[in-house]
């Protein structure tokens, strides 16, 4: 059935309850795919994101011959061509709306003597692709795209490249990976140094499949993640965790709607990666872990929400990479704070699916939020208390800019606002969050398709 492309969230009439399971992790989802496409033998992924994006990457992978399936009890199977192994694809690489499969793609096709052509949705073709394109054509690759370095674009790899040493000028999982990945058909040893630690989903599991992968500090505090290329990597066993960045919204909502009490199970809590958590901690929120746990070097716990009283606070700009897709939902958690929230740091949201602060800037003021654009951030003044500021006409109408994490943001808004709010683009939330409106509505919430 189409997901209907405009949503109204109704304020909630009742405390939000419910024991809960999220997606599984997004950024995990994409690399296990790859990595099991890089293995000779069958790697098993259990509780993929089935999101539109990660499923691009796996309609990709397949065009480069990996034979990837989903059995009967859920669990993917990959069958890989290992490193090095890689088919020519017969098409063009059509990666939607995903920033991260067609980011991490370019790594791998880089180091391949095969020619691959990539492109995307109109969200996509905008994204800056310059930034992964700059080391792989070091290494040796050679690349054909659209002005400004976008897609569509065309990648010339070579079996061996030159094995490089690569500071990131922004702090970017996704460009680390695709050097790494690279990397893994280059002889010598490739390094990428970050001066601000990223998400390192990467490295674990680079780790977990058999890679030889070093972790340094040099003199000046750099962190150095060193990669020996041509390993032999072995098909494993995946088990994905819940999304962190898919449980900001149910664990938003509950905090917002007055009496609600959930529990999300085995989320994701990568200390590069979950930095939300303890920012809602230090507004006042109320959220505990249970059954914490260590699993593929990847923590992993309960998270046990209770709605209260909230305060606005000045968020650490250095805290931005690991927080950095949470920003929206924080911004509609803030509007319902006490006193103004502060976010700096964060200019990388401009280059997101959309800019995500002029998105989010405009649909608060739109909702009657005091709200501050600021070059790299934004200051968002809340009201207090619950309920939440209604929004500035009783048919106010949020556009998000076919963003997925805009219009979620303003959905888990609307549970807990005054006045109900309807939200377009909604059908892009099928990207890395299916089912977000029939698990909201099962927690006691209300989101329904627009009339």
């Amino acid at each position: 059935m189409p997901i209907p492309s405009v949503q109204t969230a109704h304020p909630a009439d009742r405390p939000l309850k419910g024991l809960i399971n999220v997606p599984g992790d997004k950024s995990i989802s994409h690399r296990a795919l790859i990595f099991g496409a890089l293995c000779v033998g069958e790697t098993a992924i259990h509780d993929l994101l089935e999101g539109e994006d990660v499923l691009a990457t796996a309609q990709a992978l397949q065009s480069y011959g990996a034979r990837i399936e989903r059995d009967d009890g859920g669990v993917w199977r990959i069958n890989g061509v290992g490193i090095g192994g890689l088919m020519p694809p017969r098409d063009v690489l059509d990666l939607g709306n995903s920033g991260t499969g067609a980011r991490l793609l370019l790594g791998l096709a880089a180091s391949h003597g095969l020619t691959s052509v990539f492109t995307g949705d109109a969200s996509l073709r905008q994204r800056p692709m310059q930034r992964v394109i700059t080391p792989l054509a070091e290494m040796g690759a050679a690349f054909e795209a659209a002005p400004g370095g976008r897609l569509p674009l065309t990648v010339r790899g070579r079996d061996s490249l030159m094995p490089v040493e690569y500071q990131p000028p922004v702090a970017s999982a996704q460009i680390k990976s695709a050097v790494l990945l690279a990397g893994l058909n280059t002889p010598g040893q490739t390094t990428v140094i970050e001066a601000t630690p990223t998400r390192d989903h990467t490295e674990h599991l680079l780790r977990h499949f058999g890679a030889d992968v070093e972790i340094t500090e040099d003199s000046g505090g750099n962190r150095r993640i060193t990669l020996t290329g041509r390993p032999e990597l072995r098909p494993q066993t995946v088990r994905v965790p819940g999304d962190p960045s898919s449980a900001a919204f149910p664990i938003a909502a509950a905090l917002l709607v007055p009496g609600s009490e959930i529990t999300v199970k085995g989320v994701g809590l990568n200390p590069l990666r979950a930095a939300l958590f303890d920012t809602l901690r230090e507004m006042g929120a109320i959220i505990g872990e249970t059954n914490r746990r260590m699993d593929q070097g990847e923590p992993i716990a309960d998270l046990e929400v209770r709605a209260g009283p909230l305060r606005g606070i000045e968020v650490p700009p250095d805290r931005a990479p690991s927080m950095i897709d949470e920003y929206p939902v924080l911004a509609a958690i803030a509007a319902h704070a006490t006193g103004p929230t502060v976010m700096r740091g964060i200019a990388e949201l401009r280059v997101k699916e959309s800019d995500r602060i002029a998105a989010m800037v405009t649909g608060l003021k739109s909702l009657g939020v005091e709200v501050e654009e600021l070059d790299d951030g934004m200051i968002v003044h809340g009201n207090g208390g619950h309920g939440g500021p209604p929004p500035a006409r009783r048919d106010a109408r949020v556009e998000t800019e076919m963003d997925h994490r805009i219009a979620m943001s303003f959905l888990v808004y609307g549970l807990g606002a005054q006045a109900p709010v309807k939200v377009s683009g909604c059908e892009m939330i099928e990207t890395s969050f299916p089912g977000f409106a029939k698990l909201m509505n099962g927690l006691g919430g209300r989101i329904e398709a627009a009339p």
